[in-house]
């Protein structure tokens, strides 16, 4: 895919950042030396993890340069970098491993997580959120208006992109094959947002870059209009104006033994 866009994952910054403070929240790992957030996106995360851990070398990695530039400027005391987590293997070890909202991008979580896991200091947590919406309106929406227009045959593989979330059965018996301590919990988020068009700006930095990013200017923007009406008719206006956009987000905590 083409590089993530900071600007566009930003505007909807505060609720996107909601998810990594209740995760934060469930690590108990007391003052740990080093800490990493694998894509790390725009540093906002990162930022809650230094706030949390202040005596701890922090660092970020993400897959996009203009990501990483954008958390370098935000967060000048952390250090971040480039890196393909799929292939990420460190020199030593992390006392906490932060990955939030990365996850569903990269596939084969049953080899992935025990891998991370080994990257931990006795312990040491494993701290993922990833997005659970794929049966959702608003993705079931994109697979529809990809094969419905002139763009259907370049979005034939769209839908492909993400890794579908395992059940909470099989999360458990991954981690604790690899000797973790499993807490596991998933919440629905409720947005407010202006109308069907924020619904969309919403998912431009996220679910729909695999639609969009294989489709020319003029393609773009009639699968973007034939999306949006999906989604007005989907997410229905409340009195006051506002859409409700429900937001699944699974949660996994592995703390090593």
């Amino acid at each position: 895919m083409a590089d993530w866009s900071a600007d566009q994952y930003l505007k909807f910054e505060d609720e996107r950042t909601r998810p990594s403070v209740d995760l934060l929240n469930r690590v108990r790992v007391e003052a740990p030396r080093r800490v990493i957030d694998l894509g790390c996106g725009p540093g906002n995360s990162t930022e809650l993890l230094a706030r949390r851990f202040p005596d701890a070398l922090v660092e970020g990695v993400d897959s996009s340069p203009d990501m990483i530039e954008t958390a370098k400027k935000r967060l000048p005391g952390a250090t971040f970098g480039l890196a393909d987590i799929a292939t990420w293997r460190p020199a030593r070890p992390y006392d906490v491993i932060f990955a939030n909202a990365v996850m569903q991008w990269l596939p084969d979580h049953a080899a992935l997580f025990p891998r991370l896991v080994s990257a931990l200091t006795p312990g040491g947590a494993l701290a993922i959120q990833m997005p659970n919406n794929l049966n959702e309106p608003s993705h079931r929406a994109m697979a529809e208006a990809a094969g419905d227009g002139p763009w259907r045959n370049a979005l034939a593989g769209a839908a492909g992109a993400r890794t579908p979330i395992e059940s909470f059965d099989g999360y458990y018996a991954i981690l604790r094959a690899a000797g973790c301590e499993v807490d596991i919990w998933q919440t629905t988020y409720v947005h407010p947002l202006q109308g069907a068009a924020a619904i969309v700006e919403w998912f431009k930095s996220t679910g729909l870059r695999p639609y969009l990013d294989p489709l020319s200017a003029d393609l773009r923007t009639g699968f973007l209009a034939a999306y949006q009406a999906r989604i007005a008719m989907e997410y229905p206006a409340q009195q006051d104006g506002v859409v409700l956009l429900r937001f699944p987000r699974l949660f996994l905590v592995a703390t090593r033994s």
